[in-house]
């Protein structure tokens, strides 16, 4: 058995490691959430999970923790993955409000936000403006606890030992199934009483690999794990916490709406496509 054959071998042996670990962790967590309650803390212990898989998977095959990718030596790459999502959920929502998908603006939410900054919701362009601004800026750094404990696993971790063994696009695609599959009791839980729950997880197994694609690009491109971390803060924040709530509901919204309607993955997807051909260019 040649050397290469027998380091495919031990990359396999490391990965299948990896999920094994995951999926006990995140039993546990998802137990609490969908058992216990679904609480915010028990959601956290969940984010955590494929950080403490790849940690102990780590230990378990004596590599040190270091070998993750920690250093950052190009902070062009923290601007362009803080933007990116910024501008393809903005493009999205756009479309949904022009197509009648959902209209702007929720009125409700502009009150709890005022009541919330202490600012007079009879000035909404100030009480909008405000809270945007740090909801992208205080709540993003907030968030990034919750996203660094993902990210430490999937671009950390996993896509680098899946690049010993798979091409980019494999990886990618790989990875994104993996990493949407993980997400699949949430969604049962959010939509398990729908008829149109296998178009939800259809619709966010979608955007996850376009997005997986995207973060594999800007991972390999800075050889570090932080441009992931920030990029799914921002992912998160802009979505559920800004243009999701800004949004009124109507008939057609379910289908196009948040991480589970069809118009995020359709824009994530034309992302994908642009740095997929980007990677195949620069030869990740």
């Amino acid at each position: 058995m040649t050397k290469e054959i027998l380091k495919r071998k031990e990359t396999w042996k490391t990965i299948m490691l990896f999920l094994m670990l995951l999926t006990a962790l995140s039993s546990i967590a998802y137990y609490a959430i969908l058992k216990l309650n679904p609480t915010s803390i028990y959601v956290g212990a969940l984010m955590l999970s494929p950080a403490l898989a790849s940690l102990i998977t780590l230990k378990i095959r004596m590599r040190p923790i270091s070998s993750l990718p920690w250093r950052l030596t190009e902070l062009k790459y923290l601007r362009r993955s803080y933007i990116t999502p910024i501008v393809y959920v903005s493009i999205a929502y756009v479309l949904i409000w022009l197509f009648g998908f959902g209209n702007l603006i929720n009125t409700e939410k502009i009150v709890q936000w005022s009541d919330e900054l202490g600012i007079e919701s009879t000035n909404q362009t100030l009480v909008i403006v405000v809270m945007i601004f740090l909801l992208l800026t205080v709540g993003v750094i907030k968030n990034l606890g919750a996203t660094l404990g993902e990210e430490i696993g999937w671009r950390g971790f996993l896509i680098f030992e899946l690049r010993k063994v798979m091409s980019f696009k494999a990886l990618a695609i790989v990875s994104g199934i993996i990493w949407a599959i993980w997400h699949f009791p949430l969604i049962n839980l959010i939509y398990g009483s729908s008829e149109y729950l296998l178009l939800h997880m259809g619709a966010f197994t979608i955007m996850i690999i376009g997005i997986s694609v995207i973060l594999a690009y800007y991972t390999f491109k800075s050889n570090s794990l932080w441009p992931a971390v920030l990029y799914h803060s921002v992912h998160n924040i802009y979505i559920q916490k800004i243009c999701t709530p800004l949004t009124i509901s109507n008939d057609k919204t379910t289908f196009w709406i948040d991480e589970y309607g069809f118009m995020i993955p359709i824009i994530t997807t034309i992302f994908a496509i642009y740095f997929w051909r980007k990677a195949e260019k620069e030869r990740l």
